[in-house]
């Protein structure tokens, strides 16, 4: 059961977290931030990974918070799931188009935490989300589940469509790198014979 669940509570925000690597594509999120909410539904959705997360943060402040420990959490619980990372495909790659925008997205799920982003806004917000936060989603996540990845928007000029291709991508790659590979079901796919470090 590959299974993750994670509670963080600082004096900025109070967030639960809950993964399961081999679900439906599920959601359930609330985070008090309606952008996020969507891109987080279209990451469970497109990864096949059940996503629940309830998230309190000093909005009142900004988004900034909430949106960096929501994807500090997920990681966390992502990883949590992993386990060892017994029989994985670890590795993946996708190009994902969004009506105009085009993105593509790189993936090793090596313990090795690692981003690369490669994304150029229009705007400074995208209704009232401010569009660095998606970067900083991305660092977080990336830096607390223990992946490399690679993200870079080749084209695109609508902020959304360019948001969602980043989200879209990493949840295909997700989908792929996060399978069990048959032929290597108990192998640590790594010739060190373990992942992370």
């Amino acid at each position: 059961m590959r299974k993750g669940q994670v509670k963080r509570t600082t004096k900025e925000t109070d967030i639960a977290v809950e993964v399961d690597l081999d679900g439906k594509g599920n959601s359930s999120i609330e985070t008090g931030i309606g952008f996020l909410d969507h891109m987080l539904d279209l990451l469970a959705r497109h990864s096949r990974i059940d996503i629940t997360v309830k998230a309190k943060g000093d909005l009142h402040i900004d988004y900034h918070h909430t949106a960096e420990d929501v994807g500090i959490a997920l990681g966390q619980a992502v990883k949590q799931a992993l386990g060892d990372m017994k029989g994985i495909t670890r590795y993946s790659d996708v190009h994902v188009p969004m009506d105009e925008a085009l993105t593509r997205v790189a993936i090793d799920v090596s313990g090795r935490p690692f981003l690369v982003f490669s994304v150029k806004f229009m705007r400074d917000k995208i209704g009232t989300f401010d569009t660095e936060l998606v970067n900083e989603w991305f660092q977080a996540f990336a830096m607390n589940s223990g992946m490399t990845l690679h993200v870079e928007t080749l084209y695109g000029s609508n902020d959304h469509h360019i948001s969602e291709s980043c989200f879209k991508g990493l949840a295909r790659a997700l989908r792929v790198a996060l399978a069990i590979d048959p032929r290597a079901a108990n192998e640590i796919p790594s010739t060190k014979g373990t992942l992370g470090g």
